[in-house]
């Protein structure tokens, strides 16, 4: 395909990959992200980098051997346990790289030092678009400025903007909430945690509600603490002081194993709420010949399989590779779609799938189990 001019919105790491894959094809790209330029390093913990989908993009960029300098296979670890402490499930990493983890942050600075200066234009907040007759795109920031393209990707998230001048959809509330705590130093300032932890991820259930632990690679464990709860009740965490807060939680978890409250008595004051989203699985648009989505714009789906950010990075290498072997943008972008559509359904079923499995009734025998049987099949 000619050289065409692409803006994209949002530089997350699906639109940083579209970016770099594209510039690699000789396109003119442009980046647009209303965040400030360490927006990726404040956002998400620890990412599993799946061998069949997030790993094929850093290797079409050619960015795998400088990931894998920074991915840590042991962050592979995991452990599965109940309320009371029982262990369900437990692997340690056999440091075989397929699903290697990465901080959020690190994953995007490998893609960013790689694009040409100034492509990610920071401070630029989308408003519209407009499709032209002569088959351009302009896009309206807030900022006043307008800027015309060949083509237009919105990678903007999960309340996607340009999904909204795509298609008439919009995310619905997942029944879960999150209060997501850190705890720093863990090594060195809580290594009783750090052992109950191990070096990857520790999930413990209960309730209708969980424990989620993952270490970081700067010695840090994000904690994410969830429940099943109706959507306005966030709101009651929300307008609690941090010390209120923790508080409340132990309180919600007073009948918690010892060891498993440390996750909540050991956090900082940095604090984040936040509830889960998804759209329809299997959502599908009109095709436009020069505006697509890729990413949670595309198929917002729970976090519980770890699919997110992979199919982000999938979505931008399915994306990338339709636009090299077709001469016609239209062409390129209806054979995109039709491929994410079938990749992404699946691994949003899935995600799914273990949301209500782990929220549900005895859930942490029964995701042991889960791990258990997946790990005697492998």
């Amino acid at each position: 395909m000619k050289k065409q001019i692409i803006g994209i919105i949002g530089a997350g790491p699906g639109g940083l990959m579209l970016g770099l894959l594209l510039q690699q094809q000789g396109h003119d790209v442009s980046i647009y992200e209303k965040a400030s330029p360490d927006s990726n390093q404040k956002r998400g913990g620890s990412l599993d980098i799946h061998e069949e989908s997030g790993q094929l993009a850093l290797k079409e960029a050619d960015i795998f051997e400088r990931f894998q300098a920074l991915a840590r296979v042991e962050g592979e670890d995991t452990r599965v346990l109940g309320k009371d402490g029982t262990v369900y499930f437990e692997e340690i990493g056999q440091g075989t790289g397929d699903r290697p983890e990465i901080d959020r942050g690190k994953l995007c600075d490998i893609i960013i030092e790689k694009l040409k200066e100034d492509t990610i234009q920071y401070g630029y907040t989308y408003q519209s678009l407009t499709e032209l007759d002569n088959g351009k795109v302009t896009l309206q920031f807030l900022e006043d400025e307008v800027q015309q393209f060949d083509m237009v990707v919105g990678a903007d998230g999960a309340f996607s903007k340009v999904r909204n001048d795509v298609a008439h959809v919009d995310v619905t509330y997942n029944d879960i909430s999150m209060i997501e705590l850190n705890i720093d130093d863990v090594v060195n300032k809580h290594p009783d945690l750090a052992q109950i932890n191990s070096n990857g991820s520790l999930v413990a259930l209960g309730d209708y509600k969980g424990i989620l632990g993952q270490f970081t690679g700067n010695g840090r464990i994000k904690v994410y603490v969830a429940f099943r709860m109706p959507s306005e009740k966030l709101d009651d965490y929300k307008a609690l002081s941090v010390g209120e807060l923790k508080e409340q939680l132990l309180e919600d978890f007073s009948d918690w194993d010892e060891d498993l409250k440390k996750y909540i008595k050991y956090a900082s004051d940095d604090v984040m709420c936040r509830r889960i989203y998804k759209l329809p699985i299997g959502f599908k648009w009109d095709n436009h010949p020069h505006i697509t989505l890729i990413g949670d714009a595309a198929h917002v789906m729970s976090p519980f399989a770890g699919e997110g950010v992979n199919m982000a990075l999938y979505d931008a290498y399915l994306l990338a590779k339709s636009i090299e072997r077709n001469e016609d943008l239209q062409t390129a972008l209806k054979q995109y779609e039709e491929a994410m559509y079938e990749s992404s359904a699946p691994r949003a079923q899935e995600s799914q799938d273990n949301l209500e499995l782990m929220f549900s009734e005895n859930s942490a025998q029964k995701f042991g189990d889960f791990f258990n049987q997946a790990f005697d099949e492998a």
